[in-house]
């Protein structure tokens, strides 16, 4: 019988590892036994994450912009390097953006979210799928967002982007699973972290709680969701339990987009 509780063996690149999911997913992969290459922008983020796993000597820590192919290059490189391999990738990094109807977006804020959260997707594919093709395959994640499937008023780019990935996440899943690679999306609902305070007070300058308790009164759970529990279904979509799981779009929402 499989056990998608044990990742041993596995050797996995994670983007956006400073933030609330990615670095939930990179503390569950690494207990469940995987090597794992933590690659963020945020410096100081990435040597907070460090810091708190200094004793285990599973991951490696690289700063590097998704948005940017050189970076993205080297940052592929040396994880494959550090690991010898990748058979797991979260393709994860992403910003939320600002809060503008569309007739008041800002053109250059329009395009930072989509060059983060859409381009930085495709070089991670881009640039992650020939080296696991070497290895002989593996599982990819990408995260998209409940955005990526609804619309929003006042975040037209974050779900723009959001979108895309699902776009993308079909795409590529339907190119490369017959050469041995599993590509799948999560799209979180409201998760308790930085970004969704970010968003509360975009929607409402000095008033997040109020938009909190909104939010949490169309969720059936009643609550947001946590950055563990997202990294839960990342954890089993890369295991050999998820194995027949191609080009799906799993939601992580309480029940959010169910009803």
């Amino acid at each position: 019988m499989l056990d998608s509780n044990r990742l041993d063996g596995r050797t996995a690149l994670i983007t956006g590892a400073g933030g609330a999911i990615g670095s939930a997913t990179v503390r569950l992969l690494v207990a469940r036994g995987a090597r794992v290459a933590a690659v963020d922008r945020d410096e100081h983020a990435l040597e907070r994450l460090l810091a708190d796993e200094a004793r285990s000597d599973k991951i490696v820590g690289f700063c590097g912009d998704v948005a940017d192919e050189a970076s993205v290059r080297g940052f592929v490189a040396a994880a494959a390097s550090a690991l010898g391999g990748i058979s797991f990738f979260f393709n994860n990094a992403g910003i939320e953006g600002a809060v503008h109807p569309i007739t008041e977006y800002p053109l250059d804020e329009f395009r930072r979210v989509l060059d983060v959260n859409v381009t930085g997707v495709f070089l991670g594919l881009k640039h992650v799928i020939p080296v696991m093709l070497t290895g002989g395959g593996g599982a990819i994640v990408n995260t998209s967002s409940t955005a990526g499937l609804t619309g929003t008023p006042g975040v037209a780019a974050y779900n723009a982007s959001k979108h895309a990935v699902v776009g993308l996440t079909r795409s590529a899943a339907a190119e490369w699973a017959a050469r041995g690679i599993r590509i799948n999306a999560v799209s979180p609902g409201p998760i308790d972290s930085r970004m969704m305070a970010s968003l509360e007070d975009g929607f409402a300058p000095g008033g997040g709680a109020g938009v909190r308790a909104q939010l949490m009164a169309r969720i059936p759970a009643a609550r947001y969701g946590s950055a563990e529990e997202v990294a839960a279904l990342v954890a089993f979509l890369a295991s050999e339990d998820a194995r027949f799981i191609v080009g799906s779009v799993m939601t992580v929402d309480g029940g959010l987009t169910g009803h």
